[in-house]
């Protein structure tokens, strides 16, 4: 059984919940006597162009001055996005980051201008042997990996565990772990507008009277999806190995390091943060919670959102959080610590 800590609150104040994270860092490191490296990067989402329910710095700013004040040299650390889009390459990337304020440390972007270096972490696990995680991730022990719990088409949610997955995945591991599953197109809906084909990076879309994908190209990155007007794409649920996947590549990001985890129960949208327009929320903000288990800390979080709101809200992320279990790189059993 893995501790989860947690301190509930529903301010919509960026800046109390900073203070809050801080709260629940110093609860982890007196608690399991914590010790950083010199060098520790913090691992965020800059959020899409377009998006106005990422976390912004001003969330992380309080664990930012908490880590200097131990003499900790912190960074922001993140991976290229698979579909194209202002996160696709290092430069642009780096540009959205400064547009969204992120301007407080330095910024890594861990795969390189094109999302093209990695390395391969062997993890001989069912779907997987080897994961291809941004190079630059294997430069560091330890993280602070700090996420937006929120919903996710594909995913079911996205936490602790997608940041890991997704996030420290290179361009190709990112297309690994998309590879078994492709959107299907409503020929009923279409407008033939051509802007998913503008859209996809691996000319997997043509136009025949509707617009067409093919299945042999297409990635399932879901760029398609995000900016299709008329919601004619829409993902192909019959493929469950994506979540899998997502679970597999959670545990090769992690193998061989010391990371503390947090996560914000705020801004509760059915979707994630690289959808690139206004999202709905399913639910008003809950608070902060943190954990050294991801898997503990995201089932924690599901079961809190689900409790609180009375309704069954992402709950087909539950499939990776069972195959994270199974595989080792946590447990769906936790101790809630409230502060």
């Amino acid at each position: 059984m893995s501790k989860v800590y947690f301190i509930e609150n529903d301010t919509k104040d960026y800046s109390e919940l900073s203070g809050i994270a801080v709260e629940l860092l110093k609860s982890i490191e007196e608690d399991t006597d914590h010790k950083y490296e010199k060098i520790v990067p913090i691992k965020v989402h800059f959020g899409e162009k377009g998006n106005r329910t990422f976390l912004p710095e001003d969330c992380y700013l309080g664990v930012i001055n908490h880590l200097k004040d131990k003499g900790v040299e912190p960074s922001y650390i993140e991976s290229n996005v698979l579909y194209r889009g202002a996160r696709t390459t290092t430069s642009s990337h780096l540009k959205l980051a400064r547009e969204h304020g992120f301007t407080s440390l330095p910024i890594i972007i861990a795969d390189g201008e094109t999302g093209t270096e990695y390395d391969e972490v062997e993890i001989n696990k069912e779907y997987f042997d080897v994961c291809k995680i941004g190079k630059a991730y294997g430069n560091y022990s330890q993280f602070i990996v700090m996420s937006h719990f929120k919903g996710h088409a594909m995913a079911g949610f996205g936490g602790a565990l997608k940041q890991l997955s997704m996030g420290f995945a290179a361009r190709s591991g990112k297309m690994a772990q998309h590879s078994s599953v492709s959107p299907v197109i409503s020929k009923k809906k279409c407008i033939s507008c051509g802007l998913c084909i503008e859209k996809c990076n691996f000319d997997a879309i043509t136009m025949d009277g509707t617009a067409v994908i093919d299945d042999e190209k297409c990635t399932g990155c879901a760029g398609c999806i995000a900016v299709c007007p008329e919601g004619a794409i829409r993902n192909r649920w019959d493929s469950k190995s994506f979540l899998y996947n997502l679970a597999e590549y959670a545990y090769g990001a992690a193998k061989g390091k010391d990371n503390i985890y947090i996560s914000y129960l705020v801004n509760l949208t059915v979707d994630c943060d690289c959808i690139g327009k206004h999202l709905d929320t399913v639910h008003g903000n809950i608070g902060v919670m943190a954990s050294k288990d991801p898997v503990a800390l995201d089932a924690a979080s599901l079961d809190i959102l689900q409790r609180e709101s009375g309704k069954n809200h992402f709950d087909k992320g539950r499939i990776t959080l069972e195959h994270a279990e199974k595989i080792g790189l946590g447990t769906r059993e936790y101790e809630l610590i409230k502060l």
